[in-house]
């Protein structure tokens, strides 16, 4: 099958304006970099974390040309609480209160589970779901006291579906999504909304790099448009998630893909 070609480009709308916003593991070009140019076309105040202190100071500059006064960043290793406590606090510093955070941070990695090491294992579900539980709870403390806000997660398809070796961040994502859902009945009464995103293949630089061409074509094949996302159309999702567009939705896992459940 040949695949369907990418969409234009949409343009910012305005949707986030006079909102702020942190956003992890967004130094790179993958769904987290993107997500930071897409809040800030929409109108949002941005901080940016990453734990790669070059590329988040790199990012951090290219986005500043472009939107002056509107972006600032923090490196932020998401397994260290004190980290995440000062990340968190440092928005509060900046723009007073804080409206969104966009959980992206995550560790990927291939092992067969015989083979796996205990170090593989924990370092895999320290980030991509202990990360997650400890910004979620820093920005629910926060959110409490000022009158709601959005809390916005990456999980992945791979949370609903079996690939060879990918159990530690399968059950890792798969715990984002019940994360998700639980969090988002405590935060309900509360005004604060909960959901996340499952992307299943967004291409990237680093992507390419890490996966082999076999898997990465077998993925693309499994699509139904036979091609895979612009990491810009899995933030399209996020804004749309973070804005008052959806409102009356909260634990919700939302597919950015044919692949799911």
């Amino acid at each position: 099958m040949t695949g369907v070609e990418s969409p234009a480009y949409e343009p910012g709308h305005g949707l986030l304006s006079g909102r702020t916003a942190v956003i992890t593991a967004a130094a790179g070009a993958g769904i987290g970099g993107a997500t930071a140019r897409r809040f800030l076309e929409e109108g949002a105040r941005v901080l940016i974390s990453d734990a790669h202190t070059r590329r988040l100071k790199e990012h951090e500059a290219k986005l500043a040309g472009e939107f002056e006064g509107a972006v600032a960043a923090l490196p932020c290793d998401v397994t260290d609480e004190s980290q995440v406590q000062a990340l968190f606090d440092t928005a509060v510093r900046l723009h007073g209160r804080l409206d969104i955070v966009v959980n992206n941070a995550g560790l990927g990695g291939t092992s067969d589970l015989v083979d796996m090491s205990d170090e593989q294992w924990s370092r895999v579900l320290d980030v991509t779901l202990n990360g997650t539980f400890r910004c979620t709870r820093a920005a629910l403390r926060l959110m409490r006291g000022t009158g709601g806000g959005v809390i916005v997660n990456n999980a992945s398809v791979i949370g609903w579906r079996a690939q060879a070796g990918q159990a530690h961040y399968a059950a890792a994502k798969a715990g984002v999504m019940a994360l998700t859902r639980c969090s988002a009945i405590e935060a309900a009464p509360y005004g604060i909304r909960v959901n996340a995103v499952a992307p299943s293949l967004a291409m990237h630089a680093h992507l390419v790099k890490v996966t082999s061409p076999d898997l990465l074509e077998e993925l693309t094949r499994r699509e139904a448009f036979g091609r895979y996302a612009e990491p810009w159309e899995v933030a399209n999702v996020i804004v749309f998630l973070a804005s008052g567009y959806s409102s009356y939705m909260t634990g919700e896992v939302v597919p950015v893909s044919s692949q799911h459940a």
